[in-house]
């Protein structure tokens, strides 16, 4: 088998425009080269009469060193339905350089199961999230420049919580000093740096449907506390303008290919740890306008991504899915078994049958929102008949669909059995929103019940410091969604914890305020905003030779 870039450049990939003529868009796209393009945003909705098409999101179980597949499986999927003659569009979030570099690698699928160009893809792309970067940047650079000034707002140097960003891990960054070197330098205070996928404005992006909304969410961004305490946003900064001119071309969605040339939706990139972990809402609404089947994607494991999916995007976006495929592998099931990563390949029914448990869970979390669960076991060479066999019984006993996908060797015609699955699942259900909670609910009831319902907690415990936050969030803030941020290896906040931990108590160290996203961050556990580089990123495996071929990117 060929690596991924390999497989990647011998595909015959169509111009841009032809892909936009196949997805039905009447105008031509806005090119950034051959084969990459953003949709004009005057056509975005230019088929809004046109009933829409049924959506369909791809989680997966706990995310494991040995893989779960889940973009992998995104891009399959919407291959097979097109190659079953539906028509069928894989909307993704763009690939952050941070994880690129770091421990991931890229994030454009694998194997036949692609988005391309991969390269560009994994790299710059379309320059969004350089967009987001200096848009959040410069308001960094308002607010001190009027803190310099006569700052009239009376912000209070020591109580700014906007942060800056950049697209790299850089652990150095995560707490530093500005205004250094004398009084031309500005106000000295400490400030800190975040990876640009965690910015606001990235949540923002996603979630802003024009660029009316845009500029009123980018407003209401909480930046400071003032002397009388009152809080200051982007609005009073008068910085929402500039803002919105750097994020003009970003906000629209951006239109690339799979390997079998089918259409593909890639913009924006919440982290699903700290925001949402879904592309924009824009992408989606336009792939549900232009295609039967919409494949969307939540970022970690189904306790995370899924359920603010379900019950904060959904919401804002109006829209609900038909059915949801759950992606798992034998590999990591053994690895929630307590089989180290060397012994994968050995046959463990064992481990097997202890690390199903945290499948499990994640299959029961779901048919709570009332929706039909397909699980989609991502094969790998190594797995056994008896292994499969031990999967598919227990995902049937629980009362789900099981497919064995093989998308990652054989494209769209290895996923023909899942896009069948999935079909016959959208059409057994008459998709009705059912969130976890009302938004009427105190914020504590919101967080119980997602802790007690999606993680198994026993209950929820408040720091000293969450409560003080509790108590100046009621007043204006308490009708807001919750966005929990907690590790992604485990349903609990350790990481330590893998299966299907239950009876723990879920503490939460902090809450903070995403005004302009509109929803509330409790952070359980130790939350890292800015990554650091292993101690061999995937940057070393990289390089570029003298014809200007990159190699070590996947």
């Amino acid at each position: 088998m060929l690596p991924d870039i390999e497989i990647a450049r011998k595909a015959r990939l169509y111009p841009i425009d032809e892909i936009a003529q196949r997805l039905g868009l009447r105008e031509k796209v806005i090119p950034f080269g051959h084969h990459i393009g953003k949709i004009p945003f005057e056509q975005t909705f230019s088929q809004a009469s046109r009933p829409p098409g049924k959506l369909v999101l791809v989680t997966a179980m706990n995310p494991t060193p040995a893989g779960e597949g889940k973009t992998t499986t995104s891009i399959g999927l919407s291959q097979a339905l097109n190659y079953l003659g539906k028509s069928s569009v894989v909307t993704l979030r763009e690939p952050s350089l941070g994880p690129v570099f770091g421990v991931k690698g890229g994030a454009a699928g694998g194997g036949y199961s692609q988005v391309v160009p991969m390269e560009e893809i994994n790299l710059h792309f379309t320059g969004d999230i350089h967009a987001v970067t200096s848009a959040h940047n410069l308001l960094s650079a308002l607010i001190d420049a009027h803190i310099k000034a006569k700052n009239e707002l009376g912000i209070i140097a020591s109580h700014v919580f906007w942060p800056r960003v950049m697209d790299m891990n850089d652990r150095a960054l995560r707490q530093i000093v500005v205004g250094l070197g004398g009084v031309a330098n500005g106000v000295p205070r400490e400030d800190a740096f975040r990876i640009s996928a965690s910015s606001e404005v990235m949540a923002v992006l996603c979630l802003a449907q024009d660029y009316a909304d845009l500029k009123e969410r980018l407003g209401r961004m909480l930046v400071a506390r003032s002397n009388d305490r009152s809080y200051i946003h982007a609005s009073d900064l008068q910085a929402q303008g500039a803002m919105s001119v750097l994020l003009k071309t970003a906000l629209l969605p951006n239109l690339v290919q799979t390997l079998e040339n089918t259409p593909a939706l890639i913009h924006g990139g919440p982290f699903a740890n700290i925001a949402h972990g879904t592309n924009s809402i824009l992408a989606t609404k336009l792939g549900m306008q232009l295609s039967e089947y919409t494949i969307t994607e939540a970022g970690f494991g189904a306790e995370l991504g899924a359920e603010k999916f379900l019950d904060f995007v959904c919401q804002v976006g109006d829209f609900w899915p038909s059915a949801v495929v759950l992606v798992a592998t034998i590999r990591a099931m053994k690895m929630h078994g307590g089989v180290s990563k060397k012994n994968l390949d050995a046959e463990n029914l064992s481990a097997l049958e202890k690390g199903w448990q945290n499948l499990q869970v994640h299959i029961q979390n779901l048919r709570q929102f009332g929706l039909p669960v397909v699980v989609a076991l991502n094969h790998f060479p190594g797995d056994t008949k008896a292994e499969t066999r031990l999967v598919r019984d227990h995902v049937e006993e629980e009362g789900a669909r099981f497919s064995l996908s093989q998308v990652w060797a054989q494209g769209g015609k290895g996923g023909t059995d899942l896009a069948q699955q999935v079909m016959d699942a959208c059409n057994d259900a008459t998709p009705t929103p059912n969130p976890l909670y009302d938004l009427t609910q105190p914020i504590p009831e919101k967080i119980a019940l997602i802790a007690k319902k999606m993680y198994r907690a026993q209950g929820i415990a408040f720091s000293p410091g969450a409560k003080k936050h509790l108590r100046l969030f009621t007043k204006d803030f308490c009708q807001l969604p919750v966005i929990i941020a907690k590790t992604q290896s485990s349903l609990s906040h350790d990481p330590s914890l893998l299966g299907a931990p239950k009876g723990y108590v879920l503490p939460i160290q902090e809450l903070s305020i995403s005004a302009g996203a509109g929803f509330v961050v409790a952070y359980a556990g130790d939350i890292m905003t800015m990554p650091g580089l292993s101690s061999h990123p995937a940057a070393l495996d990289m390089d570029l030779d003298n014809q200007g071929n990159i190699s070590g990117l996947f």
